[in-house]
């Protein structure tokens, strides 16, 4: 399994129940690399993007017994979750958000795709810092990008316990 997720520098993914930072090239980024797969999401985050995710089957994780969107997959445990995914590759199921289903799934996933943004902005939910953490690794960095003068790149970090 895999997390993506788009951090400012000091990890900060959200504030107030939006994203913190926009850029259109992580959008494309993220579409292109969950296109075909899995995507796993709390239901605020799911219903912050509206609808399922197209070509992409959907996976909402909600302690709410009443929620029932058509072409998604309901799920009301992390348990619950890994068990619709189970007959699936686990190398296309990414965990999108937010913050309490990152935290919840971070030890069941074996890379975290990061949009690594060089800005600071309000933040009020944030990512574990994977650069601190003794069980992750940067993988591979990505070319440092510029859209609209905000600087990014396309991080990838591997689990040293899962790889």
């Amino acid at each position: 399994m895999n997390i993506i997720v788009a951090v400012n520098k000091d990890w900060g993914i959200g504030y107030k129940g939006k994203q913190t930072v926009i850029i259109p090239e992580d959008r494309n980024y993220f579409r292109e690399v969950t296109d075909g797969g899995i995507v796993i999401a709390g239901r605020k985050t799911f219903e912050k993007i509206g609808k399922p995710l197209p070509n992409r089957k959907n996976i909402v994780l909600t302690n709410n017994r009443d929620f029932n969107v058509r072409g998604v997959t309901v799920a009301h445990s992390i348990g619950q979750a890994l068990e619709k995914i189970k007959p699936n590759s686990s190398h296309k199921v990414f965990i999108i958000g937010g913050a309490e289903v990152y935290n919840q799934f971070l030890p069941w996933c074996s890379y975290v795709y990061v949009t690594k943004i060089e800005a600071i902005s309000d933040a009020d939910r944030y990512f574990p810092d994977l650069d601190k953490l003794s069980d992750w690794e940067l993988m591979h960095q990505g070319d440092i990008r510029q859209s609209n003068n905000i600087w990014f790149s396309f991080d990838l970090y591997r689990s040293k316990l899962l790889c």
